[in-house]
Formats: structure tokens, sequence, C-alpha cells
């Protein structure tokens, strides 16, 4: 039975310092299981000493007790056989004692059953699990926010999971995947440490390579200037795998941070846009002067003038016919992305040229055109009468989310304007 403890201890110790638990914390686990198992078969502990050797392990238990008179041992109330043992029992142990002294008795684990030592044994096997659980609980939590590597073991149609380097499990959801991820099991997959989480004591990793801090630290291992924080990333706004914009600021006047970013010939930006299934990555330097921001954010669009309204956190953006599109974007996603890039709702208008004077505002045939309808050709920078004659039923099928028939009577309604 010593045996079978003392290889139970060494176990631990061996356990314990491979995770780096220091050993007052290894002690303290010990002793707690120990003290636990006197208290099922002595009801308390407070008069125990256990003296724990995890190197070699070995382990002792002294019972210390008063001595006290034989009258006060069976005659009163205050007589506790754990802190108190009569005069008699203890001349038993050694002749020359006396009144007052105190008697340390060694308890042997034999006395203690088989039954209560294979509880202690089962009870720190589960104090060791829960001490592992919460070591990969706490070294999880200081890398959120930081990218790891895993290989993919199992793929399910809500998450795939993943395996650390220590055969930790590692969950990537399917609304943190890239849509054009692809996984193969064995595959070695990097993401950023999203949250962790303690769910019924077992601790689950959650890890993203849509959140915006991966394509962060994607920059920083790529770009030393970044690293080294000579180039500050200011915000990064993404619509993974698709696109994304990305605000940086030198804070040496030496470094242009938009080129550090990209490198020569695009050398730096290439490994990122891989890593992110050619998702489009628009680098820009960013500027305390909100309009010049605005003007780059909407990049590769060129503005022709700009209206900030603070008070209701909008700004109406005016370009020329053919710079309309090119603001807005596939399926919008320029503005979009330019919108949370400044923080502001981006509204685009067709800057009139002088011919189309006489033209008349969208926005004038609400009496006989649906709102709805006009604010979809107004995402599509098409906000008067005759910028919408002017393009072909064809591309306002393909550029607006309307029916053909409405698209139609859209037309012969505005048509009747100028007719």
């Amino acid at each position: 039975m010593k045996t079978e403890v003392a290889s139970l201890i060494e176990s631990f110790a061996e356990f314990a310092k491979s995770k780096n638990i220091d050993r007052p914390t290894m002690i303290r686990i010990l002793e707690d299981v120990f003290r636990t198992m006197i208290r099922k078969k002595y009801g308390a502990d407070e008069n125990f000493d256990v003296i724990i050797n995890a190197d070699k392990g070995d382990l002792e238990i002294w019972w210390m007790r008063e001595i006290v008179s034989d009258e006060f041992a069976e005659d009163s109330f205050d007589y506790d056989e754990n802190k108190h043992i009569s005069l008699t029992e203890a001349q038993k142990i050694e002749p020359d004692f006396e009144e007052g002294e105190e008697v340390a008795k060694e308890v042997k684990l034999e006395d203690f059953g088989r039954r209560v030592v294979q509880t202690a044994r089962q009870t720190l096997i589960q104090k060791v699990k829960d001490l592992e659980k919460d070591i990969l609980f706490q070294k999880y939590k200081e890398l959120v926010g930081e990218i790891i590597v895993g290989e993919v073991y199992q793929i399910l149609p809500k998450e795939v999971l993943l395996m650390d380097a220590d055969d930790n499990e590692l969950i990537l959801p399917k609304g943190e995947q890239i849509n054009k991820d692809r996984f193969k099991k064995g595959s070695t997959v990097r993401a950023v440490v999203q949250r962790v989480e303690m769910i019924n004591g077992n601790p689950k990793i959650i890890l993203s390579r849509t959140s915006p801090s991966f394509l962060e630290r994607l920059f920083e291992q790529e770009v030393p200037e970044v690293f080294d924080g000579l180039i500050s990333i200011k915000k990064i706004v993404r619509e993974p795998g698709e696109r994304a914009k990305v605000a940086v600021e030198s804070y040496d006047d030496r470094i242009d941070p938009v080129g550090a970013c990209v490198g020569m010939k695009g050398s730096r930006i290439h490994s990122i846009v891989r890593e992110l299934e050619n998702e489009n990555i628009d680098v820009i330097n960013y500027t305390d002067n909100l309009e010049l921001f605005i003007s780059r954010a909407l990049s590769p669009s060129k503005i022709s003038n700009i209206k900030v309204d603070h008070d209701n956190n909008k700004v109406a953006v005016y370009l020329k016919p053919d710079q309309v599109s090119l603001a807005i974007g596939k399926g919008g996603q320029n503005i979009r992305l330019a919108s949370k890039l400044v923080g502001m709702e981006i509204e685009v208008f067709r800057e009139l040229a002088e011919a189309e004077e006489e033209d008349v505002a969208l926005s004038e045939f609400s009496d006989e055109i649906d709102q709805w309808i006009i604010d979809e050709f107004k995402r599509v920078g098409l906000d008067t009468a005759k910028s919408i004659l002017a393009v072909n039923k064809e591309d306002l099928l393909r550029r607006t989310d309307l029916e053909e028939e409405t698209i139609d009577e859209v037309v012969r309604v505005l048509r009747q304007e100028f007719e």
C-alpha cells in the first residue's frame, strides 16, 4: 500500500515538473488530498502534520495530541480524542510522559484501510486532470489575439477540429472560416485565438481566420516595420476572403508605410493575400484629415467633392459618372468597407455636367416610385432620372436587386417626365 501511494506521489511530481507547476503548489495539492483522507477517518485534521517528500515519494503523517489526566479523559465534556490522550494511554507509548506534554504518533497508511487510500488515489488523479485543464485554459487565455498553428484531425459540418503541438483540441467554427477555405485531414492551419471559454470544467479554445486581428498578426509576421512598431496599424476592416482595407501610419518620416507593407513588387502583401485565399487588400495611408482619409478610403475612385454632416455622422461624396461604380465597388463592397474604415455612413452622388443641369433628382418621384426602389438605385450611385435612363436595362438588372418589371415601370415613369 505504501508502494502504491509512493508511486502515486512520484508520478504526480513528474507531471508537475513537466507542466512547470511550482513546488509549493505541487505540495499543497498533495497535502490537500491526504488531509481529505485523514478527515474521512478521524473527522478532523487540525492535529495532524503531513510531511511529503515529493522527489522520493515519501509520506509521513503524525498525530499530535495533548496528554491529559485520566479523570479529564473520562469525565470532561471538553475531552476530544483527536486533540487529547489520557496519561495512561500516553505512558503505554513512552513511560516517561507527563500530563501537559504533547504526544506525536505516526499514523501508518495501513491504518486508513485500502478503500480510503484508493479514494485518495482517485482524488489525486482528478486533481491532476483539473490542474491540466486549468493550465491549458490559462495558457490560451494569454494567447488570445495571437496566431497559432494547428493540424486538422477532424472535419465536421459546423466546425473543423485541430490539434496543437501538445495534442490539445482547438476549434475553428464554420463562421470563423474564410468562405474559400478548404481543409484536409493532416494539413496545417494558421489562425488567431479568438476566445477561450470554460464549459462544464473543460476549456474550449475557439480560433478564427476571419477576425481583423488575424490580418493584423499576419502583417506583423510579414512586415518587420510593423512588428518593430515603426508602422502602426490604425484600423482594419474586412469582408473575409473577398476584400480588406488596412489604414497604416508611420512614426518615422523616412518610412513610407504603404510601400513598406506592400513590399518590393508586392512581395510582402502577396504572402498575406495567399494565406487569406486571395483576399484583395487595400493598404491606405492614415491621416487625421477626415476628408483626405475618406478620399483615400474610397480608392481607386477619384472624388470631386465631399460634404461631411457631423451631426448625423454621414458623408456625401460627389463623383464624375465614370467614377461612381469604382467608388461603390462590386456589390457595394468598396463603399461598405470605406464606411466602416472611416466610421461614418458614406453616400455616393453622381456629379452633374453642365448639360445635365435640367436633370431631376430621383427623390422627386417618391409619389410614383416606392422609396425602397429609390434607395436601391441610390445604392448603386443612380440618384437622378437621367442617370438611370442613360443605363441600358441589362446593366440595371445586373447592378441592382430589382425585378425586370420594376425597372420597366421606373423607366416608363422617368421618360414621361422628359416627354
